[in-house]
């Protein structure tokens, strides 16, 4: 909506000092006309505003704020104005004027901008203060002499505005953020309260049989009040007689002396002819005096008796203070002792926690080792090996590098033995063994590991039932003779040198090495015996373990059944058999295949899950061995008596007849005449159990 130009309000002027200027006459009246029709008009306060000094300035009326209809009198006057000019106001002062015409304008263009703005709409409000920015701007443009400073209030506000608008901009995400912190914050919070809720309903179970027991407590200490008040009352009671009685039998004997005073005097002064009192008068008195003296012995006596382990008073409230401080001091060490539990309880969570981040990262660098450690290039071994890349493709087909390794040395090996033809015998002392005893040259066979291997496999598996068979336990020269015998006939002489030349060959082969050792007499074959024993015990007890009879051990399962079968070991040799056997299978699994564990590779050989457990056994050996050791101190000569101590010592667990065993073999000495063995160098008799199987029975001392 716009308004006519002519319908604006013409300006005034006023010269400085506050008198009219020129032409005033003509301008008074055209102001006098315009009061008439909007009813705006100047008055002239007595004192009037002097900016600086130099001028008056009018004031605009403020109607409709003091008018109570739509019309309003005009009862204010102008002072300090012409005589004229008071003249014409005073025409118009009893006369009533309606509302300006220019204020209905703008008040029926702000009703109809109002009316014409949806409410709903999210942008209501700047609509609504648009429609009165522009009743503002036309307020402004009709008043030229207050328009610079009214535009510069305008400009102020939106400025303002502008400035709010921009900071609320700004708080926006602010407040998005602050929304999803809150979210967050309560999801925390709730999480938390799950959390303690179960810890919280234990301790608060707790808390109830705590103060049911403190109930009972207090309940069996009043009833022990209660006795203890009530012996204290029987006592005074029983004190009290006592007393009586004792001051009565007081008052008796010294009646009875003063008695026996008078009667002494009285024999003085009798008469010749007076006998004195009656004898049995006397007689029956002093029996009732002595009845009297035994009954008063014998409630003595009871009460002694009844009362002897009945404690002073004083004695009794010393020993309540006593208790109470104990008490006390009880209360407070179990408020420590609290506390520390709750530092332990977190610090071994923090370290379960630590604990399982560095078999984490132990794993991860044991794997970025295998991943970043340069690969041989193994095809180059082709060129040395005899056979070409045909046959070293064969030999290397699925083997680690470790492994690789090994096949690699026995290849050497085997091929600085290929020029010799013929091995040179031992001759045939009696000091040569029976199965080497021959004068001469024999062919070299030139045997390689593999063939050696399965050679010594096929020597125990022809042992064992043999042995049982016979129901005699054969010795390994022997056995070893009588094999080749029955295998080879003619040709076991040259089998035995040949089998005997390529095991100090391949010593550095641990089941090679075994047998070899047990076929020289270093290693008793109890020892193989006990590692067949050992895995055949671990597999039994895996394979009972197996529920699901699939061959596959969870993590926790595995763990528990090795616990289980070997309970004497400690918990790191069992974490470090599970990451061997972690390791072995290879890629990471659900579960455990235990079976794979046990399988044979190619050349037959056992993988490093088995190895290592026959390591830790060795280990075990060597280490109880040790502690026997140092049960005897420093002695060089050792006796059956004293080794027999030590072990009773280090291991109380072990059974009489295992111990014979063992004392047997140390000293070479049949079970008959062990008591009456002569000493033997320690070193000897240690290196002689060392070569046995020797085992803990049960835990050891510091375990326990």
């Amino acid at each position: 909506m716009t308004m006519q130009k002519s319908e604006r309000l013409p300006p005034l002027s006023f010269s400085l000092g506050g008198t009219p200027s020129a032409g005033s006459t003509s301008e008074l009246n055209e102001w006098n006309s315009v009061l008439r029709k909007s009813d705006f008009m100047y008055r002239y306060p007595p004192k009037g505003i002097k900016p600086r000094g130099e001028s008056y300035t009018g004031r605009l009326s403020t109607w409709p704020a003091y008018a109570a209809g739509p019309t309003v009198s005009v009862m204010q006057t102008v002072h300090s104005a012409p005589d004229h000019i008071m003249h014409g106001c005073e025409d118009e002062r009893a006369r009533t004027i309606s509302k300006p015409r220019f204020l209905e304008q703008l008040e029926s263009y702000l009703k109809k901008e109002i009316q014409s703005i949806d409410i709903t709409k999210p942008n209501a409000q700047e609509l609504k203060l648009q429609a009165y920015r522009e009743v503002f701007e036309y307020f402004i443009e009709d008043f030229k002499t207050y328009k610079p400073l009214l535009s510069a209030i305008k400009n102020e506000y939106e400025i303002t505005l502008a400035c709010h608008r921009e900071q609320i901009r700004a708080l926006e995400p602010l407040k998005t953020m602050l929304v999803t912190v809150s979210e967050q914050c309560e999801q925390k919070i709730l999480a938390l309260r799950d959390a303690e809720r179960s810890e919280i309903n234990t301790l608060k179970q707790e808390k109830v049989k705590l103060l049911k027991c403190i109930d009972k407590i207090k309940e069996e200490q009043i009833h022990l009040q209660s006795q203890v008040k009530k012996l204290q009352d029987e006592l005074a009671a029983e004190y009290l007689r006592y007393r009586n009685e004792y001051d009565a039998r007081k008052v008796l004997v010294s009646d009875i002396n003063e008695l026996r005073y008078q009667h002494e005097e009285m024999k003085q002064f009798r008469l010749p002819g007076d006998t004195g009192e009656d004898p049995v008068k006397l007689k029956v008195a002093l029996k009732m005096a002595r009845e009297d003296l035994a009954k008063v012995q014998i409630e003595l006596n009871q009460m002694k008796a009844d009362y002897g382990d009945v404690v002073p008073r004083r004695n009794f409230e010393a020993l309540e203070k006593n208790y109470n401080n104990l008490i006390e001091q009880h209360e407070t060490i179990q408020k420590d002792y609290s506390h520390v539990r709750q530092e332990y309880d977190t610090l071994l969570e923090v370290h379960k926690q630590v604990q399982a981040q560095r078999d984490k990262f132990h794993a991860e660098l044991e794997q970025l080792k295998r991943s970043s450690t340069p690969r041989p290039d193994w095809s180059r071994c082709a060129d040395v090996i005899t056979g070409g890349a045909e046959r070293w493709a064969s030999l290397a087909g699925g083997l680690s590098s470790n492994e690789l390794v090994d096949v690699l040395l026995r290849e050497i090996a085997d091929k600085g033995v290929k020029e010799e033809e013929y091995i040179n015998g031992l001759g045939i002392g009696n000091d040569i063994p029976l199965y080497l005893r021959y004068d001469g040259q024999i062919k070299h066979m030139k045997l390689s590991q593999k063939d050696l291997f399965n050679i010594v496999k096929d020597i125990w598996k022809e042992k064992t039932p043999t042995d049982q068979q016979a129901s005699k336990h054969s010795s390994m020269p022997e056995f070893f003779q009588s094999y080749l015998q029955t295998k080879y006939g003619s040709l076991a002489i040259d089998w035995a040198y040949n089998i005997y030349e390529s095991c100090q060959r391949h010593e550095s082969d641990e089941f090679i090495n075994l047998f070899f050792s047990i076929l020289t007499g270093k290693m008793d074959e109890s020892v193989y015996h006990a590692q067949i024993s050992l895995m055949s015990h671990l597999f039994n007890e895996l394979t009972s373990s197996d529920t699901a009879n699939n061959g596959i051990l969870s993590n926790k399962e595995f763990r528990d059944t090795l616990k289980k079968a070997f309970p004497l070991k400690n918990d790191s040799q069992i974490q470090e058999l599970i990451k061997t056997a972690e390791s072995q299978l290879g890629t990471p699994q659900e579960g455990i295949n235990y079976k794979t564990l046990f399988a044979e590779n190619k050349e037959g050989r056992a993988g490093a899950f088995i190895t290592l457990l026959r390591e830790q056994q060795t280990i075990e050996k060597q280490d109880y061995l040790n502690e026997v050791r140092r049960e005897l101190g420093n002695v060089r000569e050792l006796k059956v008596g004293d080794l027999r101590e030590a072990f009773h010592s280090t291991d109380p667990s072990m059974d009489k007849q295992t111990l014979e065993s063992y004392l047997c073999y140390a000293f070479q000495t049949p079970k008959e005449s062990l008591e009456h063995a002569s000493p033997r160098d320690i070193n000897t008799v240690f290196q002689r159990l060392l070569a046995m199987d020797v085992k803990r029975q049960g835990p050891s001392q510091m375990e326990n």
